[in-house]
């Protein structure tokens, strides 16, 4: 009879235990997820050689103020655009910095996710794709932009905001840097335990979308990657509608990946290849 008592005490002890770490892991989802580092500058005076630079605001339909950089090469137009999603953690004044290799000769949009950088708000999946749409359509707008040739970039985190636009506007290419099926599917292979489906609010579950983007899909994956498996990588490749081609950067990790100049090479070879098409 004791021993039935300590057996049940047991199971009630780790019920409570369990059940304060799901909380625990809900409640401080947005923190896990996203993790803005504050709003210091990864570059303090971000400009690029090959290109004016200018900071630029821009509002969301909401109101709220975002942030970044607008980049147009020094020549008339209209030039090739690219829209710019960055990673979990990342500001992005970098790209103003490595513009000049990445997109030469284009006109390139970088602005910082909400809660990020200098933008104002809170970081959420419907923000982050309801901003990424707004950003493609004010690029599109500019004078000295192409509208029919205009990419978006992703990486990490942001390949699946690159998917959910891509899949809406009439993109001329997309790159994925180090991409994922879901992050709903990540979180459930880091937390098998947990009901990770009942709880979590941001799942950017870019393998369902993939199919309908109809743009040339150009996937970067990172040589040692312990935060996107390749597992992961291989499931939203399958489903891509139109791959053009899926390569691995040799000595690449996951948080250097896109600062290598072969990585910068190969996203700029490829953006050409697709704009002069």
């Amino acid at each position: 009879m004791n021993h039935s008592k300590k057996v049940a005490g047991l199971a009630g002890i780790v019920s409570v235990l369990w059940m304060g770490l799901t909380a625990a892991v809900a409640a401080n989802q947005k923190r896990l997820l996203f993790n803005p580092l504050g709003s210091k500058r990864e570059v303090l005076k971000p400009y690029s050689s090959g290109h004016r630079t200018r900071p630029i605001v821009v509002r969301a339909k909401d109101g709220t103020r975002l942030s970044g950089w607008l980049m147009t090469p020094p020549v008339a137009g209209p030039h090739p655009g690219v829209v710019y999603f960055g990673g979990r953690s990342e500001e992005v004044s970098w790209v103003a910095r490595d513009a000049g290799k990445l997109f030469p000769g284009m006109a390139v949009l970088a602005v910082n996710y909400r809660g990020y950088g200098d933008s104002h708000g809170d970081p959420a999946e419907a923000h982050f794709v309801e901003d990424g749409r707004m950003l493609f359509d004010w690029l599109s707008e500019r004078h000295h932009v192409d509208p029919k040739r205009i990419a978006v970039v992703g990486r990490s985190l942001g390949s699946g905001v690159a998917v959910q636009v891509a899949m809406e506007r009439d993109a001329n290419s997309i790159v994925l840097i180090t991409p994922y099926d879901s992050i709903l599917a990540l979180a459930k292979r880091k937390f098998k335990t947990l009901p990770v489906d009942y709880f979590l609010q941001h799942k950017f579950e870019s393998v369902k979308y993939a199919e309908q983007i109809k743009a040339p899909a150009y996937v970067l994956r990172a040589a040692v990657d312990d935060i996107v498996p390749h597992s992961h990588t291989d499931l939203l490749v399958q489903k891509l509608g139109t791959l053009h081609a899926d390569e691995t950067v040799p000595d690449s990790d996951h948080l250097n990946i896109p600062y290598l100049e072969s990585t910068q090479a190969r996203i700029a070879s490829f953006l050409a290849s697709r704009f002069s098409a």
